[in-house]
């Protein structure tokens, strides 16, 4: 199978959606999904977000979507809010080209910090990321507030 990855760009907002959506229904909270492609668009515009996309057999397969922050105590960080591959498309190692493309643009950035969220249950992934070495942070606690319009 013919893999190849490259930048995101407007048209694969639709596809990055629907990965999106698939990755929400495996993580068991699909009514968490309130975006819509046209937000996608407008903040993709707004360079709110970024990302590189996999494709195989003509389709979008996979996908990385990522924007910078800040940390106070190490500087410039790149965040990775979503990344996933397609359940039938994984083990065809389309998930180790999408990460080592993030790793990559945080090094071509300047950044100190790479940083991501990954559920405690997801063996797979953390199986995955361990493979890269990478601080799972168990102490630290989310917060977030849920603003509705």
């Amino acid at each position: 199978m013919e893999i190849t990855t490259r930048r995101a760009t407007e048209a694969d907002l639709p596809a990055i959606h629907q990965l999106v959506y698939e990755l929400a229904v495996y993580e068991k909270e699909p009514d968490a999904v309130v975006t819509t492609p046209a937000e996608y668009l407008e903040d993709f515009r707004n360079g709110l977000f970024e990302g590189h996309v996999a494709e195989a057999e003509g389709q979008i397969v996979g996908m990385i979507l990522y924007y910078m922050t800040y940390s106070t105590w190490r500087g410039k960080m790149l965040y990775l809010e979503d990344f996933v591959v397609k359940e039938a498309f994984r083990r065809h190692g389309i998930g180790k080209r999408l990460f080592e493309i993030f790793i990559d643009e945080g090094r071509r950035r300047g950044c100190r910090q790479l940083k991501w969220q990954v559920l405690d249950w997801n063996q797979p992934a953390l199986d995955f990321y361990a493979k890269y070495n990478a601080l799972i942070e168990k102490g630290w606690w989310n917060g977030k507030i849920i603003l509705v319009p």
